[in-house]
């Protein structure tokens, strides 16, 4: 099987890694890809936003299947171009990415769906959540516990412009939950915690995400969550005429009174795909393409017993700015050697030298037996990796270890 990766962040290199361990596969693709994925497969100067020249890409290569990373694509409807010129996706049609592209119309489906979500607020007071409309990369969301928060947040959204809403701040631990959909039948596939903020303890402004763990022992039976959440929401979004074929991915909240869906996303995550894809068991590449084709029935994806844990290695002056550039990145064989996976995700390559380029450069993974073991083996491969302006986070699964030891 041919297959193109639309994407050029770690989530794809994440895929890109999985995928090509696939006894299925043949050629593998990605368009624009990374120097990461160039080693597993050829990268096109395709941007992932040009539907057009993606179609065309898929056409040249005689593509079986185009899975597609970015949510902004999927808005976009680039999913749709694809399907109308006969190629399989993995991906959402922009109407049923709109779970993810409109938070009004996800509250819409959940509330016809019968899932529990936060309360929509018709005033902006704190305690409460602030949230950009659209997309907006993981940084639309404000956490308000007070009034100087709350001014701080309706700021932000008059400068992002668009629509916003205003929801009950839910108190309780996270977690990211996914599962494949053909449109009708639904696949679990995991969990994972992530963590948004940029600073230790869950300070400084949100991200894109700097880091992640799977499994989440907290969350309980991950087949009884998707049967509450994700089933109904498929069903709901085939009844309005909109089937949802792709990864739907449900950020929850895992309150007193039971979990509570946070948002939705209409694709796999990142830094979650990150944990997600070593602890794989089973062939990945014939449940997308199952789920493409609208036909998930049989399939079932397993959970090795091991633990992931990802670094996400970030540039100085992220979040504020994705642009950096130009810091020659060291250390990558050596975090490999060591038994890392390292998914590249803001990286280049000038002079035959991989370099830093954008806000979050590096996911550094490991595994092991537990949360701990993962945890320490990531740590010391994100010691032997190094750019100019590094940071991270020193507290990425640092709550679920001492459980385990506690344990």
């Amino acid at each position: 099987m041919k297959v193109l990766i639309v994407g050029s962040g770690a989530r794809e290199h994440a895929l890109a890694w999985r995928l090509s361990q696939s006894p299925g596969l043949t050629e593998l693709h990605c368009a624009p890809g990374n120097p990461g994925i160039a080693e597993l497969g050829r990268c096109h100067p395709v941007r992932a936003a040009d539907g057009e020249g993606l179609l065309s890409l898929a056409l040249t290569i005689e593509a079986d299947l185009v899975v597609i990373g970015p949510e902004g694509p999927l808005v976009a409807g680039v999913a749709d171009e694809l399907r109308r010129n006969g190629i399989a996706v993995f991906g959402p049609s922009t109407e049923a990415a709109r779970i993810e592209g409109s938070k009004t119309f996800a509250k819409e489906v959940l509330r016809a769906a019968g899932v529990p979500t936060a309360a929509t607020l018709a005033v902006a007071r704190p305690p409460c959540v602030v949230k950009a409309d659209g997309l907006a990369s993981g940084k639309g969301v404000f956490v308000c516990r007070t009034p100087a928060e709350v001014e701080a947040a309706l700021a932000a959204m008059a400068e992002l412009g668009g629509n916003f809403t205003i929801e009950e701040l839910l108190e309780g631990e996270e977690a990211s939950v996914f599962a494949l959909s053909d449109g009708r039948t639904v696949v679990a596939l995991g969990a994972a915690q992530d963590f948004k903020r940029i600073g230790d303890g869950d300070t400084g402004p949100n991200t894109g995400g700097m880091g992640a763990y799977s499994p989440v022992s907290s969350l309980g039976d991950v087949e009884q969550l998707v049967d509450q959440v994700h089933r109904p929401v498929v069903e709901e979004l085939a009844r309005r005429g909109s089937p949802f074929q792709g990864c739907l991915f449900a950020g929850l909240m895992l309150t007193a009174d039971g979990p509570k869906v946070l948002e939705f996303n209409a694709r796999f995550g990142d830094p979650e795909t990150q944990v997600l894809m070593p602890r794989i068991d089973g062939d990945l590449l014939s449940a997308l393409a199952a789920a493409a084709h609208g036909d998930l029935s049989g399939v079932s994806i397993g959970t090795a017993g091991e633990a992931a844990v990802t670094v996400v290695l970030a540039a100085p002056d992220y979040p504020a700015r994705s642009d950096y550039s130009g810091a020659a990145v060291n250390g990558v064989e050596q975090a490999e050697a060591a038994g890392a996976l390292v998914f590249h995700g803001g990286t280049a390559v000038r002079d035959g030298r991989v370099i830093a380029h954008g806000g979050r450069i590096l996911s550094v993974t490991a595994t092991g037996p537990t949360v701990s073991d993962a945890r320490d083996r990531a740590y010391a491969a994100v010691q032997l990796v190094h750019f100019d302006g590094v940071q991270y986070r020193r507290d990425i699964a640092a709550a679920a270890a001492a459980q385990v030891a506690r344990a």
